[in-house]
């Protein structure tokens, strides 16, 4: 079961839906620990003062905000509540909007709400609603201490909050150096061929062909050091290593896209699919050895 990350309501007029907000996601990226190579010891940290350079107890660390030059207002997670009781209790719907209108760069990260306790029949009539007008809900709700712009959307059976990022924390691309006009244009030929090679490589979303091809690298990198018994040797930079760089000459597009036309011809008799690693008793038994022991420790880095 998704993990739960908050209980509130939806308001929606005045309607309320009492509605349980789930994680949607898992990152499944490697962990790796800090080590002391002189030793093995993993290397943790301490929180210390910088006043006395005097490690300081957990117990002893608030959260401040500077009003002034080193005078602080402390803060605790029941004065963040107490600041808008409403905002930190309910998905606010501020309005409604065609989901094609939202660029995808505004939205961030997905969330399921699943309905609580009385909640089922004003979780269906809003969710059915939004599917029926194609639109999507426009929604405030606070978050770890933060209020978050977010959209309200069906998907199957389940209604999913997606945090949405605000304008202000979008960039603009007018100072980047983007060709325009008609000298960059490409000519008729190179467009129809341009095309032709987007039409071969068009097919239907299927998530499950695609797979973090460099975590099982990076995964097989780590159980050959283990096997060669190089575990503590740190591989020196190789000339040979770099990936190659194409020069700044004019590059022949119609002869790329033929090639590249040619080649997914021939691409079509094979498996789409990558083919998957063959199991290696040893290398499961390591990497879920290393995953233990990186969950086990107090800090992590991630990669």
């Amino acid at each position: 079961m998704p993990r739960t990350i908050w209980k509130g309501a939806i308001s929606f007029g005045l309607v309320h839906v009492p509605i349980v907000v789930h994680a949607a996601t898992r990152p499944q990226r490697l962990d790796f620990d800090w080590i002391d190579r002189r030793d093995d010891a993993p290397v943790g940290y301490q929180r210390i003062n910088k006043r006395t350079g005097k490690p300081v107890a957990s117990e002893d660390i608030v959260k401040g905000y500077e009003y002034e030059k080193g005078e602080y207002v402390y803060m605790n997670d029941e004065d963040f509540k107490r600041a808008n009781v409403a905002a930190t209790q309910t998905v606010e719907i501020q309005g409604f909007v065609d989901a094609a209108e939202v660029p995808i760069y505004y939205y961030d990260t997905p969330y399921y709400l699943a309905p609580d306790r009385r909640g089922e029949k004003g979780y269906v009539l809003l969710r059915e609603v939004l599917r029926q007008a194609g639109r999507l809900g426009l929604a405030r709700v606070v978050l770890h201490t933060r209020q978050y712009l977010c959209a309200l959307l069906p998907q199957g059976d389940a209604l999913m909050l997606i945090t949405l990022r605000y304008a202000g924390e979008i960039l603009s691309a007018d100072d980047l150096d983007l060709p325009a006009g008609k000298t960059a244009a490409p000519a008729a030929r190179e467009r129809d061929m341009a095309l032709r090679l987007v039409e071969e490589m068009t097919g239907p979303w299927d998530p499950q062909a695609y797979r973090d091809d460099y975590r099982e690298d990076l995964l097989a990198a780590i159980e050959k050091k283990i096997k060669a018994g190089r575990t503590h040797v740190l591989a020196e930079a190789e000339d040979g290593a770099k990936a190659p760089r194409e020069s700044a000459k004019v590059i022949d597009l119609m002869s790329l896209l033929k090639q590249s036309i040619e080649q997914r011809g021939g691409a079509r008799k094979a498996p789409a699919k990558r083919a998957a690693p063959k199991k290696k008793p040893a290398a499961k038994k390591t990497a879920a050895k290393t995953a233990a022991k990186s969950g086990a420790s107090a800090r992590r880095k991630a990669a």
